[in-house]
């Protein structure tokens, strides 16, 4: 059985309470949202891979994908679906490679989201006017939001065979109907 993401939601909601990792978690999801209605594929599913794609990081932040697997194929997730999860750590904290559109998605997303939402939080209407023109004046600015590896963001583009931008402007597209529950809605009423 996919993963869902409703079941998604159940299986965080012990697991990730701290707000920013749930905010960060609906960011990719949503952007997951976006891709997978670029490649025509099962939208509730990629869904419920990016909403659960940091399962342990808020207890093992310094673990980060090593207290995933067992949990949760003990819950009911799939091998797939773990193995997608896992893939969005290559490089970075384990040798899992990301080898479908799923997983170089999320691989992608992960980080791009991140500078997505602090480009978004710096606009008088947040993510409801962003443009990607704007966004790839902040994502060539190492300073802003540089926690973010860029790096990890162009690697996952490769793989995908995107540009930047073009990834960039899907997760826009996916996160922007959810501006309110992700905060992202600015700090000025656009009525």
């Amino acid at each position: 059985m996919n993963l869902t993401f409703e079941k998604a939601k159940e299986i965080n909601k012990e697991h990730v309470t701290e707000e920013s990792l749930v905010i960060h978690s609906l960011n990719v999801c949503y952007a997951m949202q976006g891709m997978a209605r670029h490649f025509g594929a099962d939208e509730d599913h990629w869904m419920g891979i990016g909403y659960l794609h940091d399962y342990d990081y808020q207890e093992f932040p310094e673990e980060h994908l090593q207290h995933t697997k067992e949990p949760l194929l003990a819950a009911g997730v799939s091998e797939e679906d773990v193995h997608a999860i896992l893939s969005h750590g290559y490089g970075i904290v384990n040798d899992v490679e990301p080898v479908n559109e799923l997983e170089k998605s999320l691989f992608t997303v992960d980080e791009l989201t991140g500078i997505i939402q602090a480009c978004a939080r710096m606009r008088p209407h947040g993510i409801t006017d962003l443009e990607v023109k704007s966004l790839m004046k902040k994502f060539k600015d190492k300073r802003f939001a540089a926690k973010c590896n860029r790096e990890t963001i162009r690697q996952g583009c490769e793989m995908l065979g995107m540009e930047v931008r073009d990834v960039a402007e899907i997760c826009i597209e996916g996160m922007r109907p959810h501006a309110a529950e992700i905060g992202l809605l600015g700090t000025e009423d656009p009525a």
